[in-house]
């Protein structure tokens, strides 16, 4: 018997996924035009409650953001060896060369990747697809043909996987591609493509049938709520930006990318 997970709790879990995706979007959109530490860090800092009340146990908060925790470390990295070489020298070799301008950069790239990334990610984790097809329809006034297909779409995600399974273990029970690693999964790559098209082809048919692409004003079986609590979860957002752009601005460490070199 499988257990069952329990569904996620906190302040932020039930909220109207629209009105994460605007916070989300509220945090990140100022730190997209600026590389700093001190915004990033501000931010980074602020949004520390606001993953805690996102719903999700430790275990799941830290599974989701790995990839964004290997992936901020690579780029600073990457920024330090390569990055603007401005100051002191301190290594120096090939196209190597590690400066006090690539190392500050490079740490405030890593602060700008968490920022941005982590809170996207720990809101939107608890966001069910359905409702949130339910948000866009109805909250951001997307055309609901659109919304559908791409619910439909990412309902069939999953399928993919046991297709996949499927196509391994019927050609290991054919001899089929036995030898050569690249040929057996290129050609189970095809299959798998050949599947999806067929299965994506039976779905829009479906779907048509049932009247999902008729050009009049659709009624929903589910109301998308909206009240005081997406408004605060907005506010918070605009908060974290506002704080972090005053304090970058205060401290002489606003760095407008978009601005002359």
């Amino acid at each position: 018997m499988i257990p069952s997970v329990p569904p996620p709790r906190g302040p932020i879990a039930a909220a109207n996924p629209a009105a994460k995706l605007a916070a989300a979007l509220v945090i990140a959109f100022p730190l997209v035009f600026t590389i700093d530490s001190v915004s990033a860090a501000v931010a980074l800092a602020l949004e520390i409650p606001l993953l805690l009340a996102a719903g999700l146990t430790g275990r799941q908060f830290w599974m989701r953001t790995l990839p964004v925790w290997i992936a901020a470390p690579l780029a600073g990295v990457t920024i330090a060896l390569y990055g603007q070489a401005e100051g002191t020298v301190y290594v120096e070799w090939l196209f190597v060369r590690i400066t006090d301008g690539s190392l500050a950069l490079a740490v405030a790239t890593v602060f700008r990747v968490l920022a941005i990334a982590l809170p996207g990610i720990a809101l939107f984790a608890t966001a069910d697809p359905t409702d949130l097809a339910d948000a866009l329809s109805q909250r951001v006034r997307l055309p609901a043909r659109f919304v559908l297909g791409a619910l439909g779409g990412m309902r069939l995600i999953g399928l993919l996987v046991d297709d996949w399974r499927e196509l391994e273990v019927a050609r290991r029970a054919r001899g089929v591609a036995d030898t050569g690693r690249a040929r057996r999964l290129l050609g189970m790559a095809f299959a798998l493509v050949v599947l999806a098209i067929r299965r994506g082809s039976t779905l829009a048919t479906s779907m048509e049938a049932r009247g999902f692409g008729a050009p009049v004003e659709r009624t929903w079986a589910r109301t998308s709520p909206w009240g005081g609590r997406e408004w605060a979860l907005i506010a918070a957002g605009a908060l974290i930006s506002g704080i972090a752009v005053a304090a970058a601005v205060a401290t002489g460490s606003w760095n407008f990318i978009l601005g002359p070199s």
